[in-house]
């Protein structure tokens, strides 16, 4: 059997909440959804140059030759996806994962560490989200990198350093620069506590990210006409906690002081108490508005 050794960048794109999709559809009418969500990935991914590898479960392995190429190609995935989910019901959602580095190549399979550190990148995504690696991202070129964020740094099984996480942002033509706009410091234990309706969500260490939209799978539902599917998250970072909007009309924020804040593709670092509102201008009594509070444990 010939083997290789060659640099690639690696796509994960798996398919998100086919459980719930077999439970409300029957076996074979998600099985359909399912392959024909396949099929779209792998036509995506001819168009940009890549090559299918093999589906694992729910999820798609396919390898480019260029980092570009596959960042576009993921760029195109979600877009896709996007367009199909408003004219089937319910709408399928895919996370992408990237690492570009070098692998052991088979003639019909591929192996190795990037394979590998591909793989627990698209763990960590959320649906409709494109992560990807800092090796990866610095190997973009400069107009595709300016369509990415850095999210985190997070520790990978059987590696030493942390790595560096970054988002592909896909659903805009252009990136709003990210700014962090208070820093304030808390304790490494505090907490974050979210009210919405008859609902209490508490992020910490233990919790660190809720994600709040439209959409069921997400850990606090939103019912409102301007909320996105997957509208915005918190992330708990180092004892802060932070606000991303990843939505179409953005998030408002009111703090204590009474500021009020317009989020647009951007962060901002929660603090103290105040109010979040999904998609439209801030109401403090509308019962469609997020009550947090931040304290200590």
């Amino acid at each position: 059997m010939k083997r290789s050794v060659v640099s690639r960048a690696i796509l994960f794109a798996d398919i998100s909440g086919s459980t719930r999709l077999y439970k409300m559809l029957g076996d074979e009418a998600a099985g359909q959804r399912i392959g024909q969500c396949f099929s779209l990935l792998a036509e995506v991914t001819c168009q940009s140059e890549g090559t299918v590898i093999k589906t694992i479960g729910d999820a798609v392995l396919s390898t480019f030759p260029s980092v570009d190429t596959a960042v576009q190609a993921a760029r195109a995935m979600q877009e896709a996806l996007a367009e199909e989910a408003s004219h089937n019901r319910p709408p399928l959602a895919i996370r992408v994962g990237l690492h570009f580095g070098p692998a052991l190549v088979e003639t019909e399979d591929i192996y190795g560490d990037a394979v590998n550190v591909a793989a627990w990148v698209v763990r960590l995504a959320e649906p409709d989200q494109i992560l990807a690696t800092q090796q990866t991202i610095e190997l973009l070129s400069p107009e595709l990198r300016t369509k990415t964020r850095h999210i985190d740094r997070a520790p990978v099984k059987g590696k030493q350093e942390e790595i560096d996480l970054y988002e592909v942002i896909w659903q805009e033509t252009g990136l709003t620069p990210i700014e962090t706009l208070r820093v304030v410091p808390l304790t490494a234990h505090g907490f974050l506590r979210l009210r919405y309706r008859d609902r209490t969500i508490e992020l910490n260490q233990n919790k660190p990210v809720v994600t709040m939209g439209r959409g069921q799978q997400n850990n606090l539902v939103v019912h409102g006409e301007l909320t996105s599917r997957f509208h915005a998250r918190i992330e708990y970072r180092r004892g802060k906690f932070v606000l991303l909007d990843q939505s179409t009309n953005g998030t408002f924020v009111m703090t204590q002081e009474g500021e009020t804040v317009h989020l647009h593709r951007e962060e901002l670092l929660l603090w103290g108490a105040g109010v979040i509102s999904l998609g439209r201008a801030l109401d403090a009594d509308s019962p469609e508005s997020i009550h947090f509070i931040c304290g200590e444990c």
